[in-house]
């Protein structure tokens, strides 16, 4: 039975879980601004509600490849620890504020080095922001918590040397390692050594996949390098086959493929990202977006920002469009919310304290308005 669909109050106020965001993709306007004119760099508009609106058009191409072009901007103005100090701090409070109560942010170390700064230097900058960040929160009397996974760039070759950075720093708050970029031409198999050693140091991985390529994407992701979770995933509906009408539990009939089947049968999470899908074309709309079929076939969904600035949006926003365009209720947010929770690289024990003290009285105390 579905349960009454939350208005954008109710929504603002759910506890959020979000996997799937990029530092260097959800800086704010006025400080993109500001740290761009401390350094001399141009950009393409002079005003924060300018700047913001270009983001957003620009990002509207359908195009990865053009989506991933905004981050010139962006990355200019995070190459000093002091930059990099101040950008994670305002995550960490934007986050919270949208009433995210426990983030997975992922950034690339090897793209904020024009500045001098060794990775390792890098890292403990973004650490200590998020801390700085956690610490504002707190003082403000609310609660979050931000985890940090590293991301290698896979046109590059430093997958190797950013796997044994993020093992390095698994003790102060960086959780998995990543690996995204544009996919086509670049498999995720290059980094297979990267991998390797990973699943040697018992360390989580997930793996930007089955958004602007396809099905081989996902199946070399999940088979060959071992992914714990898939980053957007979404063209895992290209292996369902819709047969049309619902099953005696409500379920959409369809047969699923046999990389579709594996990834639903061993719950690999997907990291799902609606609005940056229909910015890079991985989806026409989110009324349309294949989440909505992969939710109602019971795949280990989640919803994500993937990036707030470029894609002008927060998980507040993300959640309600699935609610006035999909159809989404409140049992499916929270449903999705949980599986988030439950597929971070958390230990069990945190994870399951946040779910049963945090996550589920939350949904509860909204039920009950």
């Amino acid at each position: 039975m579905s349960s009454p669909a939350p208005d954008r109050s109710t929504v603002t106020r759910a506890p959020k879980v979000v996997l799937h965001d990029h530092l260097d993709g959800g800086l704010r306007p006025g400080t993109v601004l500001e740290l761009a004119g401390e350094v001399g760099h141009r950009l393409p508009a002079t005003d924060t509600e300018s700047l913001a609106a270009w983001f957003r058009a620009a990002a509207g191409s359908g195009s990865l490849e053009l989506y991933l072009e905004t981050f010139t901007h962006t990355l200019a103005v995070m190459q000093t620890a002091e930059q990099l100090r101040r950008v994670a701090r305002e995550c960490a409070v934007d986050l919270a504020a949208d009433g995210v109560v426990y983030a997975e942010v992922r950034f690339a170390p090897e793209q904020h080095l024009a500045g001098g700064l060794q990775l390792d230097e890098v890292v403990e900058a973004v650490q200590a922001g998020f801390a700085e960040g956690v610490a504002d929160v707190a003082a403000r009397g609310a609660t979050t918590r931000v985890s940090t996974v590293l991301t290698a760039m896979r046109h590059a070759a430093r997958s190797t040397e950013i796997a044994e950075l993020a093992v390095r720093h698994r003790e102060s708050g960086v959780v998995g390692f990543d690996i995204a970029g544009a996919e086509e031409g670049y498999p995720p198999s290059r980094h297979l050594a990267a991998f390797e050693y990973l699943h040697r140091e018992n360390f989580p991985v997930t793996i930007h996949a089955g958004e602007a390529f396809g099905l081989p994407s996902i199946w070399e992701a999940v088979q060959v390098c071992g992914t714990s979770r898939l980053g957007h995933g979404v063209r895992i509906a290209e292996d369902i086959e819709v047969l049309g009408g619902r099953d005696d539990h409500g379920r959409p009939r369809a047969r699923l493929g046999r990389t579709a089947a594996w990834v639903r049968d061993h719950r690999i999470p997907l990291e799902v990202c609606p609005t940056s899908n229909v910015d890079t074309g991985a989806a026409r709309s989110v009324a349309e977006h294949p989440v909505t079929l992969l939710k109602d076939l019971r795949f280990r969904v989640t919803v994500n920002t993937d990036n707030r600035l470029v894609s002008g949006t927060s998980m507040s926003q993300e959640m309600t469009a699935l609610v006035e365009q999909a159809g989404w209720d409140l049992a499916d947010l929270r449903w999705a919310t949980i599986n988030a929770m439950k597929s971070a690289f958390l230990p069990f024990d945190e994870r399951l304290d946040l779910i049963e003290d945090v996550v589920k009285p939350g949904y509860v105390a909204l039920a009950a308005r």
